[in-house]
């Protein structure tokens, strides 16, 4: 899964420049390059190669490259006018400035062969401001207009079953969990069909490719987390079960797992009373989210599931 700003950060000061530029190249950022983040990584010694690999490593740059390429091929054809447009909105770091952008090229051509592109800028925005409501919207449209649109696939999945969504849906959780759990076999499919394209090694293009359904599978997780939380009769071991296998699939196909899945991994096992397991999963979800906030969440469950483990111990065995 794509790597978070305090991924970068941490792995920067801990293992340098040459291989921070290796792993964003490979796995990406969930983050549009701002100019106090970039004041952030200026101090942790980052080099301009630095800079360069993680602003090319945002969603809006990896879209755009793909558009980009297609342009170049011939495949879709913009007026100069609007080729200028397109670029400003792509290179836009401030999320309300993209916004504002994409509403434009919205009124400006309303008829563009690109605007699936422009609402996946304008849902990276709205993702970065923290508003999933406008996130999934924005990707739905997306999604009405190129069914096969990788970025929005990727944010919708990830977008839906999360806590903040759900909570606003909770009449009809599961059909919303149900078009998530649709969106991610999309996501498959696409992922599956992708080419390689000829300045990528056969090896970064598999490890690329692996860093995508390690992102479905963790919204997967959650997906199934989600309904293992949902009857009136108390918690469902068999979604239990489903989001354990999918949340280890998160975690273990890919070099640098995303801390969010292992954290998610260890609420799971809390759940199934496999606390041993719990505290080892928010370990390693404290070890990769280094000065973020799921280290401290994470450290937090730690403690709680060895107090549970304590109070298990003190209860007479019949």
């Amino acid at each position: 899964m794509s790597m978070s700003d305090k991924e970068v950060l941490t792995e920067l000061k801990k293992d340098g420049p040459d291989q921070l530029i290796k792993d964003v190249t490979k796995r990406g950022v969930d983050f549009e390059m701002t100019p106090d983040f970039e004041k952030k990584l200026r101090k942790a010694k980052a080099t301009d190669e630095v800079i360069k690999a993680v602003t090319n490593a945002s969603p809006k740059a990896r879209a755009a490259a793909a558009k980009s390429a297609e342009l170049g091929a011939g495949t879709v054809q913009l007026s100069a006018a609007e080729t200028k447009d397109f670029n400003a909105l792509k290179d836009e770091l401030d999320p309300d400035k993209a916004i504002s952008l994409a509403e434009a090229y919205l009124k400006q051509y309303p008829q563009s062969q690109v605007l699936s592109y422009i609402y996946s800028f304008e849902a990276n925005a709205y993702q970065q401001k923290g508003d999933v409501v406008k996130d999934v919207d924005l990707c739905e449209k997306s999604l009405d207009l190129m069914k096969d649109n990788l970025m929005s696939l990727l944010m919708v999945t990830y977008a839906i079953p999360q806590p903040q969504y759900i909570k606003g849906h909770q009449t009809d959780e599961e059909k919303q969990l149900a078009t998530a759990e649709a969106y991610a076999q999309d996501a498959f499919k696409v992922i599956d069909g992708l080419k390689k394209p000829s300045n990528e090694s056969d090896e970064d293009f598999a490890k690329r490719k692996a860093s995508y359904t390690a992102g479905i599978h963790g919204s997967l997780g959650m997906v199934h987390l989600d309904r293992a939380q949902l009857g009136l009769m108390g918690i469902d071991k068999e979604e239990l079960a489903k989001a354990e296998k999918e949340y280890q699939l998160a975690v273990t196909t890919v070099d640098r797992p995303d801390s969010r899945d292992y954290y998610r991994l260890g609420e799971t096992y809390r759940l199934e009373g496999k606390l041993d397991d719990a505290i080892a999963a928010f370990t390693k979800a404290s070890e990769l989210g280094g000065g973020s906030g799921i280290k401290e969440f994470a450290d937090r469950q730690i403690e709680l599931c060895k107090q549970m483990k304590a109070q298990a111990a003190t209860v007479p065995k019949p």
